[in-house]
C-alpha cells in the first residue's frame, strides 16, 4: 500500500506540473487582441479542467492515505505483540521437552526450528492460530544447562525473559536471584512419591510412608523433604538422597523402597517402558500431602517488571489461553515435543504413549486446571503464604523475611480465561 500511495502522489505532482506549463504557454501566446479573446476563453476552460483534475487527484490521494492507514491498523492487529514484546520471547524450562511444558510449546508455530546443539525449539509465536508478530524460543533445562536453576540461568543470560520458578525456589533463591512469578501454567505440582502396591498394600499416603519408616529415594537437596521432616510427616533417617533419575535402584530393590517422580510420567514408564518392572506403581502427590507449591511458574527477573510490563499485559493472557488450547487439542504440540526429544537424541526418551498419558493424567489429577475460581494461571497468595510458613518452620528462611507479594503477582492475569 505504501507503493500505491507514492504512485498516486507522483501522479498528482505530474498533474500540477502540467497545469503550470499550460498556464505559462497561454501567457506567451497572447500577441493580438483577436487572439487574446480566444486565448482567454481557452485558458478559462483549461483552468476549470485543471481545477477538476486537481480535485480528483486530491481525492485520490486522500483515499490512498485512508486505505494505507486502514492497512496499517490491520497489520498492527495481526501482530498483537509486535513492537510491544521483544522480537523473540525466550523461556527457560527446567527439563527436557515434555507434555507438562505443553502450553509453552503450543505457542510455537508450524515453522518451528529445532536447535540440536542449543537444545531449544523456536518459531513464530502464535495465538489462536494467528501470528503475533514476534517469535518464541523454548529452552531445555536440567542437564542441558548443567542443572543450573532457572532463576540462576535468568541472571546468567540476558537473552532469557522467562524462567520456570517454583514457589519454594523463588523464596530460597530470592536473595541472590530475585524473581517475580506472573503466571502458573500448572495448578498442582506433578511431583510425587511412588511405591509398589503389591509390597505395601496398606500404604495410601506419604504420611503412611513416614509412619512405616520406608526408605524414600530422592534427589539431594529437595525442599519438600526438609518440610516434611520438620512437620513430622517423614523421618530424617528414611530419606536416601542418592536418586539419579533412573529406574535401576527401584527395580533392583524389588519395590521395597519408595521413590520420587512425576505423577504424569513415571507411572507410565514403570508399567510400559521398563520391561524389568512392567506393572503399576502407586503414587501420592506432594501437593496432597500439604506442600502446595506452584511448580514451573513463569517468572521474570524482578528488575525487568517495569520494562516488560507492556509486554506482560498482552503475553500473559496469550499464555493462559495456550494452557486451555493445548489440553483441548494437544496432538500438534506433542508431535513437536516428540520431534525435539528425538532429534536431541539424549538419555531422555519421549514417545506418543507417555505424551498421551501425561496429558490425560494432568487433567485427571487436576495438575492443570482452574484455581478455586474459574481462572487458569493465577496464583493464590494464601496458598503461597502457607508454603512460606512451612519454609520458616523448616528453618529454611527467616520469619518475616519475605511475603507472597515479593515473588508473585496476578496483575497481568485475564480472569475471564479458564477451563
Amino acid at each position: 500500500m505504501r507503493n500505491s500511495i507514492w504512485i498516486r502522489l507522483l501522479a498528482l505532482i505530474s498533474a500540477l506540473a502540467f497545469v503550470a506549463a499550460a498556464c505559462g504557454g497561454d501567457s506567451d501566446d497572447a500577441t493580438d487582441s483577436a487572439n487574446d479573446t480566444d486565448s482567454s476563453a481557452d485558458a478559462d476552460a483549461g483552468s476549470d479542467d485543471d481545477d477538476a483534475a486537481m480535485d480528483d487527484s486530491d481525492a485520490d490521494a486522500d483515499d490512498a492515505m485512508a486505505d494505507d492507514a486502514g492497512d496499517s491498523e490491520e497489520a498492527m492487529a495481526d501482530g498483537v505483540l509486535a513492537g510491544i514484546c521483544p522480537d523473540t520471547i525466550v523461556v527457560q524450562t527446567d527439563w527436557f521437552p515434555e507434555s507438562e511444558h505443553g502450553a509453552m510449546y503450543n505457542m510455537i508455530g508450524d515453522d518451528y526450528v529445532i536447535d540440536i546443539e542449543g537444545r531449544k525449539v523456536s518459531g513464530s509465536l502464535v495465538a489462536g492460530g494467528e501470528d503475533t508478530g514476534v517469535n518464541i524460543e523454548v529452552r531445555t533445562g536440567g542437564p542441558a544447562i548443567g542443572f543450573t536453576s532457572p532463576p540462576a540461568q535468568l541472571y546468567a543470560d540476558d537473552d532469557i525473559h522467562f524462567g520456570y520458578v517454583s514457589t519454594d525456589e523463588g523464596f530460597l533463591l530470592r536473595s541472590d536471584t530475585p524473581t517475580i512469578a506472573v503466571m502458573s501454567p500448572l495448578e498442582k505440582n506433578p511431583q510425587m512419591i511412588m511405591w509398589d502396591p503389591e509390597t505395601y498394600p496398606e500404604i495410601e499416603t506419604i504420611a503412611d510412608l513416614g509412619e512405616a519408616g520406608i526408605t524414600i529415594n530422592v534427589f539431594a537437596g529437595q525442599t519438600y523433604t526438609d518440610v516434611f521432616i520438620a512437620d513430622g510427616t517423614l523421618n530424617e533417617d528414611q530419606i536416601d538422597p542418592s536418586y539419579d533419575g533412573g529406574p535401576a535402584r527401584f527395580i533392583s530393590e524389588g519395590g521395597k523402597i519408595a521413590q520420587q517422580g512425576f505423577a504424569s510420567a513415571e507411572p507410565y514408564n514403570y508399567e510400559n517402558a521398563f520391561a524389568e518392572w512392567g506393572k503399576p506403581v502407586k503414587v501420592a502427590l506432594l501437593n496432597d500431602a500439604g506442600f502446595e507449591i506452584y511448580s514451573q511458574a513463569l517468572a521474570i527477573k524482578e528488575a525487568d517488571l517495569e520494562t516488560l510490563r507492556p509486554c506482560l499485559e498482552k503475553f500473559v493472557p496469550i499464555a493462559q489461553q495456550s494452557v486451555v488450547d493445548f489440553f483441548a487439542s494437544p496432538d500438534r504440540t506433542t508431535a513437536m515435543i516428540i520431534d525435539a526429544v528425538t532429534q536431541f537424541d539424549d538419555f531422555w526418551v519421549y514417545d506418543q504413549g507417555i505424551a498421551d498419558f501425561s496429558v490425560k493424567t494432568q487433567l485427571d489429577l487436576g495438575l492443570v486446571g482452574n484455581g478455586p475460581d474459574s481462572t487458569v494461571g493465577n496464583m493464590d497468595e494464601a496458598r503461597i503464604q502457607r508454603v512460606l510458613d512451612q519454609l520458616v518452620n523448616a528453618g529454611l528462611v527467616e520469619e518475616g523475611e519475605f511475603s507472597p507479594s515479593d515473588m508473585m503477582t496476578n496483575e497481568f492475569i485475564d480472569e475471564s480465561i479458564g477451563f
